[in-house]
């Protein structure tokens, strides 16, 4: 029983730490691409700056797998990354221009990084064939954290502005860090890195495939509702409070459909689940290409919201779901460095094509790449499924 209440309480505190690092981290999101153009009227420079984030996540989160595993511990590194959540914030909101903002969007990135090792750690507080069903409550937890961020932007660059509310979102990360030290953690024995190990998980069709299909998820996400939502919003008539309940309500939605996963996944099965996902992704998206109203733009997000809520927490645990513990925080630096490819290119690559034709039809071309690739994917990935 004492053990059962030690679970319980483990649980709780890693979900509170995670509920505060993912607040941190997105309280200044729904109105960033509007601050970021009063750094630079160009579009691809706003999208270079935001897909930063996601560079640096792709560029550290593997190699944040390997040494988590080879030393058997994970804490250091969500303690660091709760720190670089605070101090990203705090360069963000002193930014005086886009090159400012630059670097503190890539500590960001660096911070979010270690979301791999902090699912890694959450999951080990349950069996191993709980693996999905563990990694959908996490992301619930994101989901509600990243909503309720969101939802209070508007309200708080109106009462204390910009940098105020980058000063508030470095408070959460500190927070978060004071929850960190009491947490305990399952340590593994220390084991040296080799690129045999590393390979052997790469060249796995169920390690890699729901990694690349979440890269079109997130591509998705990070060129619309993350990325020139808010942009083509404001062109609307929307003001801040708008953007941040549009962006807080997408959030919300993708936590609907996360919890939706928990209960269904049985009865409907992944190949259907996660096709279903990427129609949605493609109707919402579309619309919003059409959109002739920001209230237009509020029905969209259902789709989108629900699609990626759906597709997210699904692709990730099932990435881990066969693979042993000790190796877990490689294959899941592996699936999150691969899926934060999405997470760059998603602003930078839309930012480039939204200077050459535009908002809209970027979302309309985004829409159609991610019917067409996320149906082939989900079709070779239920093929590789061992």
């Amino acid at each position: 029983m004492a053990g059962l209440r030690n679970r319980q309480a483990q649980i709780v505190l890693y979900a509170a730490g995670v509920f505060l690092y993912w607040a941190s981290l997105y309280l200044y999101v729904p109105t960033l691409p509007i601050y970021a153009q009063s750094k630079s009227d160009n579009l691809s420079m706003v999208g270079v700056a935001i897909s930063m984030y996601g560079l640096w996540q792709i560029i550290v989160r593997l190699p944040l797998g390997i040494a988590a595993d080879w030393l058997g511990r994970r804490k250091p590194f969500i303690v660091a990354g709760y720190l670089l959540a605070g101090l990203g914030a705090l360069i963000m909101g002193r930014a005086e221009d886009i090159y400012g903002l630059m670097l503190g969007r890539s500590i960001t990135g660096l911070a979010a990084a270690m979301w791999a090792p902090l699912v890694v750690v959450f999951c080990s507080l349950y069996r191993p064939e709980e693996a999905v069903r563990a990694s959908a409550i996490l992301v619930l937890v994101n989901s509600a954290s990243r909503m309720l961020a969101t939802g209070v932007t508007g309200t708080l660059n109106a009462s204390v502005g910009y940098e105020g509310t980058f000063l508030v979102a470095a408070g959460l990360a500190v927070l978060a860090l004071l929850l960190a030290w009491p947490a305990q953690e399952q340590h593994y024995p220390s084991r040296r890195p080799s690129w045999a190990s590393v390979s052997s998980l790469i060249s796995r069709k169920d390690v890699l495939f729901p990694a690349l299909l979440n890269v079109v998820v997130h591509y998705a996400g990070w060129a619309t509702t993350f990325g020139f939502l808010p942009i083509l919003a404001k062109q609307m008539g929307g003001s801040d409070s708008t953007i941040s309940l549009l962006v807080s309500m997408s959030i919300g939605l993708i936590a609907l459909g996360n919890l939706a996963t928990t209960v269904i996944v049985d009865r409907i099965g992944t190949r259907r689940l996660i096709t279903f996902g990427f129609i949605l992704l493609w109707i919402g998206i579309t619309a919003s290409a059409l959109a002739p109203s920001v209230a237009w733009l509020f029905a969209a997000q259902i789709c989108v919201g629900i699609g990626t809520g759906i597709n997210y927490p699904m692709l990730m645990g099932m990435s881990i779901q066969h693979v042993a513990g000790e190796k877990r925080a490689t294959a899941m630096g592996l699936h999150q460095a691969v899926y934060a490819i999405g997470l760059f290119a998603g602003p930078s690559l839309s930012g480039v094509l939204a200077d050459a034709v535009g908002i809209r039809p970027m979302f309309g071309i985004t829409a159609f790449l991610c019917l067409m690739v996320g149906l082939l994917g989900t079709r070779l990935l239920i093929q590789s499924a061992p």
